[in-house]
């Protein structure tokens, strides 16, 4: 009778573990199943590079501009890339009316916009080791590293691998600009007679100027030095030297065209000569006392005002040639 109660006890036990065993492996199997659910879903949620800049906040003007030159499908795409991101505040650094000029010239604005990309996910323990990098627009940024400060040409980066599910983004502080390929021609700059007619200081020379009949000469290719005095300098002259010089036209072209010599000397050049011969034909005399560079008994008080035809000095007396 005991037998048959032992034997009726282990089997009821026997049962039991194996009910126990089957809830835990139930149990298991649906925390296996949650797990792989969930890490499914965290490798779904990570988001783009476009979404990561959308998301930010920062930068609202660079998803402006990639919506506007339609370039949003295409940096969602599988990439890889990397994306260096200039935030608000680097478009707001830009030249008045930079922006909207962008806007309004799609081919322009995203020559700008990919020259920030880059193809491959380049995290930043290997852009620091680079010297340039090809952009997607396809001129090269400069890469280099100054202190704890990585730089793409003059913008800094200030964030680093924000990791996206097609590349990455790193955020800098001014907007890059591509090279253009068909740079401004020199001309654009103005002439040293544009340059006195612009400043407003020198009313007095281009009066005389146009009296002499030399602005087209000095507006033609030269290169000429300049050296322009100020009205205060024309003020400073005895009275009625101004007068009498626009009255008596060869006195008056003398006086002017010793203030001009040919080819284009910049002050580091100035300082180092004695003499200079001018379109008069006679020579003013230079020398440096001081701190002061000395033409005659005039002195140089601006240097080196460039232009397409030239350079200006401004000084503070009018030079007399000798008589």
């Amino acid at each position: 009778m005991k037998t048959m109660l032992y034997i009726l006890i282990a089997i009821v036990s026997m049962m039991a573990i194996a009910a126990c065993s089957d809830e835990e492996e139930t149990a298991i199997q649906e925390t296996s199943s949650s797990m792989s659910e969930t890490s499914s879903e965290m490798s779904i949620a990570v988001p783009s590079v476009v979404d990561i800049a959308v998301d930010d906040g920062r930068f609202t003007t660079l998803v402006a501009a990639l919506g506007a030159a339609d370039l949003v499908e295409t940096l969602s795409g599988p990439g890889p890339f990397t994306v260096f991101a200039p935030t608000d505040d680097a478009f707001n650094a830009l030249p008045e009316g930079t922006v909207e000029g962008l806007l309004e010239d799609i081919p322009a604005l995203t020559d700008v916009l990919t020259y920030h990309v880059v193809s491959g996910s380049v995290l930043a323990e290997t852009v620091v080791g680079l010297d340039s990098a090809t952009t997607l627009q396809g001129a090269d940024v400069n890469i280099s590293v100054m202190g704890s400060d990585v730089m793409l040409n003059e913008s800094k980066v200030i964030i680093t691998d924000i990791v996206g599910s097609n590349g990455v983004v790193h955020v800098i502080d001014k907007v890059l600009l591509p090279p253009s390929d068909s740079p401004e021609p020199a001309v654009s700059l103005p002439s040293v007679v544009d340059i006195a007619v612009d400043d407003g200081r020198f009313t007095t020379l281009v009066a005389a100027l146009g009296a002499a009949d030399l602005v087209e000469t000095l507006s033609g290719p030269g290169p000429f030095t300049v050296f322009a005095p100020t009205d205060d300098a024309f003020n400073a002259l005895p009275e009625g030297t101004v007068e009498g010089l626009l009255e008596d036209i060869p006195a008056l072209t003398d006086v002017l065209t010793y203030h001009v010599v040919s080819g284009s000397v910049l002050a580091e050049t100035v300082v180092g000569l004695d003499s200079a011969t001018t379109l008069q034909g006679a020579d003013v005399n230079i020398s440096v006392m001081g701190s002061d560079v000395m033409l005659n008994e005039s002195k140089v008080i601006i240097t080196d005002i460039v232009g397409s035809n030239g350079v200006v000095h401004v000084i503070d007396k009018v030079l007399m040639p000798p008589s």
